[in-house]
């Protein structure tokens, strides 16, 4: 019965990290203008340099990004969707 219980609590911390796991790369940003929350995985960051190549603006992380520049980038994603950016190749 110890066994059980043992392996019960392995299995449910184990269950329990999963989604933890899964978004520990990921960084999230609000946009303050939009109220929500932009998930920063490579998806975004793809949409991130066709912003910075429409722009001819070099690369550079977006963490380090000033914060003015980063609201513009929201800006731009929100007159952006997924289905706009998808067939575009980063220069």
């Amino acid at each position: 019965m110890h066994r059980i219980r043992i392996l019960g609590g392995l299995l449910l911390c184990g269950v329990l990290m999963v989604p933890v796991a899964a978004t520990a790369g990921e960084r999230r940003y609000y946009d303050r203008d939009g109220h929500d929350y932009h998930q920063w995985n490579d998806h975004e960051d793809h949409a991130y340099r066709v912003y910075l190549g429409e722009r001819h603006q070099p690369y550079r992380e977006f963490s380090r990004v000033r914060a003015v520049h980063q609201r513009e980038y929201f800006k731009w994603r929100h007159e952006h969707p997924d289905s706009a950016i998808v067939n575009v190749e980063v220069r």
